[in-house]
């Protein structure tokens, strides 16, 4: 077990543990490539390429539709990037296969730390929300599919602000949800480029490293770095208690 603490991003001063938590879903606590079965079933011999490329376009139209000021939810965004893939792929539209690969975005499987960590921390009495591009409809069937409902309290969609992260009013509209100084929420991402958007936003940030790669050169400094879920309690309370 590792973590790595860094300095904190901003001018917070608090550095006590945290009053609430807030974690993003997908490639946090449930693995977007879990989808590649279900592509595969749908679109024979080329379920890895699409799920690969499906995932990149989907966060790409997020921060295209933040750059132009414009919104749709995640469903829609999710469905047209799926279009894209399959036209980029040279793959025939086929509605009953683009309908078998939308379906799977309900049944994502969780990471194997995911219930473990949650379980750890619901001991220490501190509020665990669900801060997602998703819509709360997505969000609410993908963590009962993974098996984590009730570990789990509100689910803050970014369909409150009608921005996708990184954008600041999103961390901002957590903040307010929950009802806590941003310092005093750790946000927790297994996305670099979200824990950077966070951190830059103020709220308290743990960045879920599982591959071990670099931070992000643009945007805040996650205050802790973790190797996995259950290394959550440790960094933030710290060893032994």
């Amino acid at each position: 077990m590792t973590f790595i603490r860094t300095e904190p991003p901003g001018p917070a001063s608090y550095q006590g543990p945290p009053e609430a938590m807030a974690f993003d879903l997908y490639g946090t606590l449930v693995d977007t490539a879990s989808v590649a079965p279900a592509c595969e079933r749908a679109f024979q011999g080329r379920g890895a390429d699409l799920s690969c490329l499906w995932r990149a376009k989907q966060l790409e139209y997020t921060w295209l539709l933040n750059s132009m000021g414009e919104y749709l939810d995640f469903w829609e965004v999710s469905r047209r990037a799926l279009e894209f893939t399959c036209r980029s792929l040279g793959l025939p539209q086929d509605p009953r296969a683009e309908r078998t690969a939308m379906e799977a975005l309900f049944e994502l499987a969780p990471f194997p730390d995911a219930a473990p960590a949650l379980a750890q921390l619901s001991g220490r009495e501190v509020p665990l929300a669900v801060l997602s591009n998703g819509t709360v409809r997505m969000v609410e069937r993908a963590i009962e599919s993974a098996g984590l409902a009730g570990m789990l309290g509100p689910v803050l969609s970014v369909d409150a602000v009608r921005a996708y992260k990184p954008d600041p009013r999103v961390y901002r509209m957590a903040a307010e949800r929950i009802g806590l100084p941003p310092e005093r929420i750790a946000f927790v991402s297994g996305n670099a480029w979200d824990a950077a958007g966070a951190a830059s936003s103020g709220l308290r940030t743990v960045w879920v490293n599982r591959s071990g790669g670099p931070p992000e050169g643009i945007g805040g400094a996650a205050s802790e770095e973790v190797s996995s879920l259950t290394d959550l309690a440790a960094a933030l309370w710290g060893r032994g208690n």
